[in-house]
């Protein structure tokens, strides 16, 4: 579940791992009586006790029963009891899966390869990541020369002995001596920021708190950094909501109670800040989101000036802005304004009036993701149809170039100040391992950095782009990746993995998880839904508030068109998603059960009328509404996976997956609703609900967690499919 556009265009915070799985199972009593002795069933009386309260809530006139409202404190020794009892019978019904030791075991052999991260560079040095393979989190280096010997930065495996704690960011000082790096611990979204020594590899005194949803931002003289944070907690600091997000700066050597407030709004306590100090160190660029909200307000002071006041440069609340860089006083931003795509324009800030903006470039057929200001250039990454394309424009806007990428993929990277001549981009696709290329600003050549090597045979696979129509006629674009030779007979299992939110874009990526999915005959499907980022803004809203359905059509639409092709049947498909896609999942699982022949939907958020008071969920209000609003509720009710299940009705194999440490969407979600699909299920095929501990919500987890859970998953799908 993301936190606001401002805040994932942060270069340098970890993102979700978003990796899904499925199972099949038809449910006629002919297959039920078939199961062999190696396939239980599992039947009402086998699920663990969940008491049923009375809790029953008033929205707008309208009763709603809450009955396993308990299972949301995190605390209570009933609710701990029946987690145990929970995974004691789903880890019970998987070690019968003797194919899942074998599935372990191939991840383990194909996630045994080097990989890295685009370097970046600060005051002649350069900074990257490197995994040996099976590292449990990748460790950091810093060289002066590419062909030098890497000198060990910072390796987060040596923090702790399960690999639980991750780096989460890291923003070095502009002569590239200091490092303020950020770690995060089980999974958790809240930050400690602490200070290294780039050459010395200690770490200072420097040790900042109560941090989340922030990134930091080095002052002129590398004495200090900006940073957000809140007020220390008072209650559950995993379950309590976050509010009044204040803009600080740390001095190095100081304690965080000397930390100097910056800017803070009492009066907004759901703005979300994000302060940047500009390349040319003169002004300090104040970024306000409300929750999730793409559109955006730009403050920004001048710290050249004593006292200066903050300047509230954008602040109509109209569109999304967001900074790219500046020349002086003129500020240039990527925006939607008037441009659902985005373009490019200039604002002088000694003649802000919008009748003196500027466009420098325009929207254009494509829709415009992100931009970089290189070598006095600017670099905006594109997607067409939900692949990467990179156009290079000069100060002017003028067309320069467009880079050459190898096939269909993804890039990333693409970071630099104006007086760099070279960059870095990462790029990836369905069959093609994250490869890192030096791009020569000057020439425009891309040459290979590093390339893995994984054991398998890309042109063993292929990858081809559909597109389908949705109930309303909207035209959908779908990736299909699977084993050449692929016959159209309706028999081959596929995982149709979906988002549908937030303005985020899936795209092609390389996946072990996938791949061995692939190798065990399966096709992987992945749909850009309505709701996501693809094709602009008009795309994000056609999926959010009371066109939500739209995002439901969307993906049930996908199905049916795999089916209709003789990709799959009904017997062999299987759904997945993760946060918002759990959701997704949830919601066409109650819509459509008799479509779907398993369903796996992780770290949802299952109750659409409660997810506002955990942690940040109020920051998804602008996607989802409110059931506070008496409309909203009336749209969110007639969708909420956990109240629209129906006692009683047979439904598909499932799986839920969420961790305990989850304070993105908090576990509560997955507990209800895997609690209230076992009461309700009248069929023969298994409910059960996976609960990961020591993790949250994805960011950051293990190596050896992420396989343990792909084991899990892919086994449960090969006994519902008996591959």
């Amino acid at each position: 579940m993301p936190v606001s556009k401002n805040v994932r265009s942060l270069r340098l915070l970890v993102f979700l791992i978003a990796v899904a799985s499925i199972s099949v199972l038809t449910h006629s009593p002919a297959r039920a009586q078939n199961l062999t002795s190696n396939q239980k069933m599992i039947n009402p009386t086998t699920y663990p006790p969940a008491r049923k309260s009375g809790q029953t809530d008033d929205y707008h006139g309208v009763k709603v029963a809450d009955p396993y409202r308990w299972l949301e404190d995190l605390d209570s020794s009933e609710k701990k009891a029946w987690v145990e009892a929970e995974n004691k019978l789903t880890f019970s019904y998987l070690n019968e899966i003797p194919a899942r030791a074998k599935i372990r075991e191939r991840l383990t052999k194909l996630w045994n390869y080097e990989r890295f991260s685009a370097p970046f560079k600060e005051g002649g040095r350069y900074f990257y990541s490197r995994n040996s393979g099976l590292q449990n989190q990748s460790v950091y280096y810093s060289v002066t020369s590419l062909t030098d010997e890497p000198t060990l930065l910072l390796d987060p495996n040596t923090l702790s002995t399960d690999g639980t704690v991750a780096l989460s960011g890291l923003v070095p000082s502009e002569d590239g001596k200091l490092l303020a790096y950020s770690l995060s611990a089980s999974g958790s979204d809240w930050q400690e920021w602490k200070v290294r020594d780039v050459e010395t590899g200690k770490d200072l005194t420097d040790d900042l708190k109560w941090v989340k949803f922030s990134g930091a931002s080095w002052s002129p003289d590398s004495r200090g950094f900006f940073y957000s944070r809140y007020d220390e907690p008072k209650d559950d600091t995993l379950k309590g909501t976050n509010y009044f997000q204040k803009v600080y700066y740390h001095r190095l050597g100081t304690a965080q109670s000397a930390d100097i407030l910056m800017y803070e709004r009492p009066d907004q306590k759901e703005w979300l800040f994000g302060a940047t100090a500009t390349l040319d160190w003169r002004y300090l660029i104040i970024n306000i989101n409300e929750g999730t909200d793409v559109k955006t307000r730009v403050y920004y002071k001048d710290y050249t000036a004593k006292n200066s006041p903050v300047v509230k440069l954008l602040d109509d609340f109209d569109a999304a802005y967001t900074f790219i860089d500046n020349d002086g006083p003129i500020f240039w931003f990527q925006t939607d304004l008037g441009a659902p795509r985005s373009k490019i324009i200039a604002i002088d800030t000694r003649k802000p009036e919008r009748a003196n903006w500027k466009v420098l470039v325009p929207e254009a057929a494509e829709t415009l993701q992100g931009v970089s200001f290189i070598n006095n250039m600017f670099v905006a990454s594109y997607l067409k149809d939900a692949h990467t394309q990179v156009k290079v424009f000069d100060k002017t806007g003028k067309f320069v170039r467009e880079v050459e990428f190898p096939t269909l993929g993804t890039a990333s990277g693409f970071a630099g100040k104006a007086k760099d001549k070279e960059t870095f981009y990462a790029f990836t696709g369905f069959t093609m391992p994250t490869t890192i290329y030096r791009y020569d600003m000057v020439t425009g050549k891309s040459t290979i950095f590093r390339q893995p090597k994984v054991d398998f045979n890309p042109g063993d696979y292929e990858t081809k782009q559909v597109f389908y129509n949705s109930k309303d006629g909207t035209r959908v674009p779908m990736f299909l990746t699977y084993k050449r030779g692929l016959k159209l007979d309706g028999q081959n299992p596929t995982y149709l993995y979906g988002y549908g939110g937030f303005d985020i874009s899936l795209t092609p990526v390389f996946s072990v998880g996938d791949l061995v999915w692939m190798e065990m005959g399966g096709i992987y499907a992945q749909p850009n839904l309505r709701g996501g980022g693809e094709y602009g803004e008009d795309w994000h809203q056609a999926g959010m508030k009371a066109k939500k359905q739209n995002v439901f059509d969307d993906f049930i639409a996908a199905a049916e068109w795999l089916i209709t092709n003789k990709y799959t049947s009904t017997p062999k498909l299987a759904i997945g998603g993760d946060s918002n896609g759990g959701l997704l999942v949830g919601a066409v699982l109650t819509q459509r059960p008799d479509l779907f022949g398993a369903t796996l939907p992780g770290v949802g958020v299952m109750d659409m009328l409660r997810f506002q008071r955990f942690t940040i969920g109020w920051a998804w209000v602008s996607d989802y509404g409110s059931s506070d609003n008496a409309d909203d509720f009336k749209i969110q009710y007639a969708y909420s996976p956990l109240h629209n299940i129906k006692s009683g009705k047979a439904y598909p194999p499932t799986m839920v997956t969420t961790a305990d440490h989850d304070d993105r969407v908090w576990p509560g979600h997955s507990f209800k609703f895997a609690a209230t699909l076992q009461a309700a299920q009248a069929g023969p095929a298994p409910v059960l609900i996976r609960i990961e501990t020591k993790a949250g919500h994805g960011a950051g987890k293990p190596t050896t967690k992420i396989i343990e859970e792909l084991a899990d998953r892919w086994g449960f799908l090969v006994r519902e499919l008996k591959m």
